[in-house]
């Protein structure tokens, strides 16, 4: 009898542990059964009934939305320009008559005047954009005041870009194109006429002349070695040969072409930054090449495939040359005034100071007067352009229409024939 009591004892909470068991595994069959019914619900969902639509729609919709990217950030409307205009000594107020010009309140601007220079012309304009009114209100002019030796014919030239590009990305993160002239160049457009242009173009397209025939400059600049005095001096001299000759490169290929060039702000950055390298290795290579400007951002571009696509075979400057080329190119007169014009670039050079063609220029296809600035939609004020009104606000001229069909050839000729070949 005593074991059948103690056997009682045990059976009933055997009994009643049991009966939780049973009822736990019930529930979890039960939760089972609805998620499958709720997955059996969901792929026969091809055939939904009217409140089975309604849910699963929004889900798709939903996942949809998670699975999308963002959109990238609109660009403004109204590209922005970034300039380098440069110069040596006696260029003080060609500098400045082409600073007016191509001045727009959109826009960015870095003077240099170098090493060669006179203090004192270094130090004029200086003061002139510091009190200028405009120019102090606006912001957008800028002094390179660590002025460098520049030798036109040797790497120092390519320095000095290189450093405008830089102290631009330093200052500024939203302009799109760089633009290099010399205090000898002269615009053939407005700026309205250019901003108007290039708001309709790809922000990644660069405009520079090249090719890879280099003909008798093979053995005269890419075979000789050089040295530019301007690396370490600071008096100006011209560059020296040295010798033993060197062989042409097998690592890259080399590109020759204009030393005036539109880049896009994706390739300055590339050859600030040089990632991968080759923009270093190259101007490096290029430190001992006569003639490095002409060649270092042609090899640079032309080697780098992700840019060959972008690029368009113009400088935008209209130059008359020697056939063959010489080191630099004809003065330009009023006798160039008609091809200046038919070419639809927006720049020409090289132009002495002050001359009749320059105020042709002026009075024909700018618009400009009295040494003012050239007018566009942003002028407000009396006298005209005295104050800023609307920056984005664009009059193109006729000199759009020019520039725009230039281009339109560019780009339908690449499409037939393939760039940096």
């Amino acid at each position: 009898m005593g074991y059948m009591n103690t056997e009682k004892k045990w059976l009933f909470p055997l009994v009643l542990s049991s009966l939780v068991f049973i009822f736990l595994v019930a529930t979890s069959f039960n939760m089972g059964l609805v998620s499958s019914l709720h997955t059996i619900n969901s792929i026969f969902s091809i055939f939904p009934s009217r409140s089975v639509t309604i849910n699963e729609t929004n889900l798709i919709f939903a996942e949809s939305k998670i699975s999308q990217a963002p959109p990238p950030p609109a660009l403004p409307p109204v590209p922005k320009f970034a300039y380098l205009i440069s110069g040596s000594r006696g260029d003080l107020e060609k500098l400045w008559r082409t600073l007016h010009t191509i001045y727009h309140p959109w826009n960015y601007y870095v003077l240099h005047l170098d090493l060669e220079s006179p203090v004192e012309e270094r130090l004029e304009l200086t003061s002139r954009v510091e009190k200028h009114p405009l120019f102090t209100k606006v912001g957008n002019v800028y002094i390179n005041n660590k002025a460098n030796m520049v030798t036109y014919r040797g790497p120092t030239m390519v320095a000095n870009t290189l450093h405008a590009c830089a102290i631009l990305l330093k200052k500024h993160k939203d302009w799109d194109w760089f633009i290099n002239l010399s205090a000898s160049d002269y615009p053939l457009v407005t700026q309205d006429d250019l901003l108007h242009t290039f708001s309709e173009l790809n922000r990644e397209l660069n405009f520079i002349e090249h090719t890879s025939r280099l003909g008798w400059k093979a053995a005269q600049r890419a075979m000789p070695l050089i040295i530019d005095p301007g690396l370490y001096q600071t008096t100006k001299s011209d560059i020296f040969w040295v010798a033993p000759k060197r062989n042409l490169p097998t690592a890259f290929k080399l590109f020759t072409g204009s030393a005036w060039m539109i880049l896009s702000r994706a390739f300055v950055e590339y050859c600030i930054w040089g990632w991968d390298n080759l923009p270093r290795t190259l101007l490096m290579y290029y430190s001992n090449f006569v003639s490095s400007p002409e060649g270092y951002f042609q090899t640079v571009i032309c080697n780098a495939p992700e840019f060959i696509p972008t690029v368009l075979n113009h400088d935008m400057h209209y130059i008359s040359w020697d056939f063959p080329p010489k080191q630099h190119p004809h003065t330009l007169s009023l006798n160039d005034t008609g091809k200046m014009i038919e070419s639809g670039a927006a720049f020409a050079r090289k132009f002495k100071q002050n001359t009749p063609v320059m105020d042709k220029i002026d009075r024909e296809l700018l618009g400009r007067r009295n040494g003012s600035f050239t007018p566009g939609g942003w002028c407000a004020g009396k006298p005209k352009c005295k104050r800023v009104g609307n920056p984005t606000k664009l009059k193109p001229g006729p000199g759009a229409e020019r520039l725009k069909r230039l281009i339109g050839r560019l780009i339908e000729s690449a499409k037939f024939t393939h760039q940096c070949s």
